[in-house]
């Protein structure tokens, strides 16, 4: 039995993946739109498609054995799916339909769920639990918030197993240095940080320095992309073996980490202090 990675290309899904292909078969499918096929470990199968062809995930369905899905494939950039919501409800919610029909058709029932804790919008608590109340305040957080409700509903109605992993910042690479984080443009605050200090960008712009926090500046949740790739892999053994089902976890480290913090602990690392 192999196990179908969509959006195999990407940042994190490429790190599941080279977790993956260790132990399982794996067959990947992207269209490149934003992952880089040079990130797809060689013992994977790579098959360049659209999520929401039809015919591709046929062929995929039917050629392979396929156990299970890991859904990577997304846009994720939120000012994006402000400006542009229709692409993210086309990308993020149609295409995923129809991957589901096609598995339902095909008799797969298991899937993994790549979603964000931005399905939380803006809560009245510091410690966010999966008991907390989701608001999302963008079309992003919507489209994924929009695909769990799907899911729950087609386990009513189905013999179909999902695990939701609501992910708060991904940060780090793979521990070999063959992946790591590359996006065009680059939207995470530790590459573009390490960016300036190598001379690759002129500056850093630190949105808002008046959070009610001990410097001033945003604190997140950082959480390493192997523990998210061995959390999703974790997820699928749990539902092979009959020990979760239905779930929905969060996946960060419970502690934040500011703005500034993060600046100097890039600088102290890294023996470089620009930042002018």
């Amino acid at each position: 039995m192999a196990i179908l990675v969509c959006g195999g290309a990407g940042y994190i899904g490429s790190h599941t993946v080279k977790e993956l292909v260790n132990t399982y078969d794996v067959v990947v499918l992207d269209n490149l739109t934003t992952g880089f096929e040079q990130l797809i470990d060689s013992k994977a199968t790579f098959i360049k498609g659209d999520l929401g062809d039809s015919a591709i995930l046929d062929e995929i369905f039917t050629t392979h054995k396929i156990d299970a899905v890991f859904h990577f494939a997304a846009n994720s950039l939120v000012g994006e799916s402000v400006q542009n919501p229709l692409k993210y409800y086309r990308n993020n919610v149609s295409a995923t339909l129809v991957l589901l029909e096609k598995m339902i058709e095909h008799g797969v029932k298991r899937f993994i769920f790549s979603s964000t804790a931005a399905t939380y919008g803006i809560p009245d608590t510091d410690m966010i639990t999966e008991e907390t109340a989701t608001n999302p305040i963008n079309p992003y957080g919507r489209s994924k918030l929009m695909i769990e409700q799907v899911l729950a509903d087609l386990a009513h109605v189905h013999d179909f197993q999902y695990v939701v992993l609501r992910y708060f910042n991904a940060a780090g690479a793979h521990e070999s240095g063959e992946i790591g984080e590359s996006h065009d443009p680059e939207s995470h605050l530790i590459p573009i940080v390490l960016q300036h200090l190598l001379g690759q960008r002129d500056k850093i712009s630190v949105f808002g320095t008046d959070y009610e926090t001990a410097d001033g500046t945003c604190i997140r949740d950082y959480i390493h992309v192997t523990d998210l790739a061995r959390a999703h892999i974790l997820s699928y053994e749990g539902m092979a073996t009959g020990k979760i089902t239905n779930k929905t976890y969060n996946l960060g480290n419970g502690a934040g980490y500011s703005v500034k913090e993060i600046i100097e602990t890039c600088q102290k690392i890294s023996g470089k202090k620009r930042c002018d």
